[in-house]
């Protein structure tokens, strides 16, 4: 994908290796029987928690473990946490949206629709 656009902080360059990152983890042991431990946590309603804990794990101990190579690692990490949040939060939002369309769509039909039809429905 060629763009014209002059990125002054090599976020094409940034993108590239968060990418990378993320495509290794789902060939890694994270991702034993083609699940992540992280799919769990999120389903069992636990994903807000678990990323922004990471994310402020990882921002806490940025530069202070290892080489410039692991600190560019931390720095990885906290962005596909952050990227994992953002789905979790998009799901969010869609869910709600979408039940508070249900409810309108409820809340339009006659009264005693829902009710009327006994044992049928």
């Amino acid at each position: 994908m060629k763009t014209d656009i002059e990125y002054k902080f090599s976020e094409d360059k940034s993108l590239k290796l968060l990418k990378d990152h993320i495509d290794k983890t789902y060939s890694s042991h994270y991702s034993k029987n083609k699940f992540q431990s992280t799919e769990f946590i999120t389903d069992a309603g636990h994903g807000t928690g678990f990323c922004i804990g990471n994310i402020m794990k990882y921002a806490q101990r940025y530069g202070k473990k290892g080489t410039a190579e692991d600190h560019q690692k931390d720095l990885l990490k906290i962005l596909h946490y952050a990227v994992i949040q953002l789905h979790i939060h998009q799901k969010e939002y869609t869910d709600r949206h979408s039940l508070s369309k249900l409810d309108d769509l409820v809340d339009t039909m006659p009264k005693g629709l829902l009710s009327s039809c006994g044992d049928d429905c």
